[in-house]
């Protein structure tokens, strides 16, 4: 229901039978803490940065629920609230595999 950031790096050198890796992530807030640690072999150098940002898209609620993403997950859309046709095959799978 609300906009996420996460950014992260790496860095990695491998020299011969001995080499290293280290790899940090976080969000936006510096709250969750992702460290991972390994050991390679060869001849390698390397940087990465990457980032996401995961947002709901409300005009596509919108458009298909009438209403945001948020007051239908709150429960303040009172019933009978209209299930779009284009949504079966996804409730379907749900269904199914929910068991």
């Amino acid at each position: 229901m609300e906009d996420k950031f996460e950014i992260g790096g790496e860095a990695s050198a491998a020299a011969g039978p001995i080499g290293r890796t280290a790899k940090a992530s976080t969000d936006a807030q510096l709250q969750a803490q992702i460290l991972s640690y390994s050991r390679a072999k060869g001849l390698f150098a390397g940087l990465s940065l990457s980032g996401v940002v995961i947002s709901p898209d409300n005009d596509a609620n919108q458009a298909l629920y009438a209403h945001d993403a948020k007051e239908i997950l709150t429960g303040t859309v009172r019933p009978p609230v209209v299930v779009p046709p284009a949504t079966k095959p996804f409730q379907q799978a749900v269904a199914r595999y929910a068991r």
